[in-house]
């Protein structure tokens, strides 16, 4: 019998959690203790980060966080809405479905390390905060998955429903707002569920190649350029944290719009 059995879902979350800092203290300890060139290795333990993150103090990560949030926050908000905008269109011209999935696959298929810099080159430096190109790369680690999971929730409508709405005169954009909408909504939400932690992604991606002032990929980049190692893994588990909490929000949104996915009542 699985150990995990019959244990509540958060409870296995915190089980895993606990497996995987075990196997990180004790792989710090033994196998990378000398790994790499800096002294002491390049894997720091769960205490040397935490320790680091004390003597830093919040004062130097907020500034660090609100502005990669804030770049990912706008980012998130154009790749998505560019993405529901285009499969709703779809859905209402069928015909240009084969184009919108190209572009969709496009965007999914060009490395955003190689396109950076071309986006960097097209917006220019930051004429203040936030950066452009993290708001570019934010946006477009986000678009196909939106795009796929919106046309996938939207076109698993009851065909009944769609038929009832014709039969009483409504067109495809009818159809689109009395019953797609509600049928796609837990697909759609999943898919924001995915884009959080993707947009928190290309947006320190965008500031490691777009000048940015601040942020946490600008932070990290310093941080191992002076080879403080304990520094950034500290801002790395930052940005895993941020990323896990934006995930487990659109996990709670989806959980109580969307109440019949899980069998509960919505009252």
């Amino acid at each position: 019998m699985p150990v995990t059995r019959g244990l509540p879902g958060w409870a296995t979350g915190l089980l895993g959690v606990v497996v995987v800092v075990a196997l990180w203290w004790i792989s710090a300890l033994t196998i990378f203790q000398n790994s790499g060139s800096v002294p002491g290795g390049a894997i720091p333990t769960p205490a040397e980060v935490l320790g680091q993150f004390a003597g830093d103090g919040i004062g130097f990560y907020w500034p660090h966080i609100t502005m990669t949030l804030s770049e990912a926050a706008i980012g998130f908000l154009w790749g998505n809405g560019l993405a529901l905008l285009l499969a709703g269109l779809v859905l209402v011209v069928p015909r240009i479905e084969k184009i919108a999935l190209q572009i969709a696959v496009i965007t999914y298929c060009v490395p955003i390390v190689a396109i950076g810099p071309i986006a960097y080159t097209v917006i220019g430096p930051p004429r203040g905060d936030p950066s452009g190109t993290a708001i570019f790369l934010a946006a477009l680690s986000v678009f196909f998955t939106t795009v796929v999971g919106s046309l996938v929730g939207l076109k698993a409508a009851d065909t009944a429903s769609l038929d009832l709405v014709t039969v009483y005169g409504g067109t495809k954009f009818t159809q689109l707002r009395k019953v797609r909408l509600i049928a796609g909504m837990p697909s759609v939400l999943n898919a924001l569920q995915i884009a959080a932690p993707a947009a928190l992604l290309g947006a320190i991606l965008g500031e490691y190649l777009g000048g940015a002032e601040r942020g946490l990929g600008l932070a990290m980049l310093a941080a191992g350029n002076a080879a403080n190692v304990e520094r950034v893994w500290s801002l790395a588990l930052v940005a895993g944290l941020l990323a896990g909490i934006g995930y487990l929000l659109f996990a709670l949104i989806s959980r109580f719009a969307t109440p019949w996915t899980t069998g509960r009542s919505s009252s």
